[in-house]
């Protein structure tokens, strides 16, 4: 009997503690939070054959925040005008320090082949520039944890990456 009251007040206290710990862990959630700039700073063609392309993507991190920001993974989609060229997910993890920034490259898989005609015809204007879309969803945190959505888009000129 005895200790069943006692696991009783055991598990009550247990159970308040976990409440008060919750509620102040919201607290902190909801202070001033940035969101961390993430930026595409270059894409590197590493590879590139009739069935498959091989690109590596390089990225910067700045955490704005006065905490670590743990990194969990991403997912991405590259666009080249509206032709999609790659779509993957990441589940590497780093984090940025507070205050801090942090580079990351990623590498990227393209099979072009079922769009292949209208990369020609994109490509096929070598000196006028063409599209690119970069779309993804960075995971942070630890046990809750935010998306930070990007959307980065730029030009490029074929002509630039053809050999002479």
């Amino acid at each position: 009997m005895f200790f069943r009251a006692f696991n009783r007040r055991v598990l009550g206290l247990s159970l308040g503690i976990l409440i008060l710990f919750g509620i102040s862990g919201c607290t902190w959630f909801s202070r001033d939070y940035e969101d961390p700039e993430i930026q595409l700073t270059q894409v590197d063609l590493l590879k590139a054959k009739l069935w498959g392309q091989e690109f590596l993507l390089h990225f910067k991190v700045d955490n704005p925040n006065d905490i670590d920001l743990p990194i969990r993974g991403m997912t991405y989609a590259i666009y080249l005008e509206d032709v999609p060229l790659a779509e993957g997910e990441t589940g590497r993890n780093f984090t940025i320090p507070a205050s801090g920034s942090t580079e990351f490259t990623l590498p990227v898989q393209t099979n072009m082949w079922r769009y292949v005609k209208d990369i020609v015809k994109l490509i096929k204007r070598t000196d006028k520039p063409v599209h690119y879309r970069l779309v993804g969803e960075v995971k942070t945190g630890l046990m809750f944890g935010r998306s930070v959505y990007i959307s980065r888009s730029g030009e490029i000129v074929p002509n630039n990456f053809l050999p002479e």
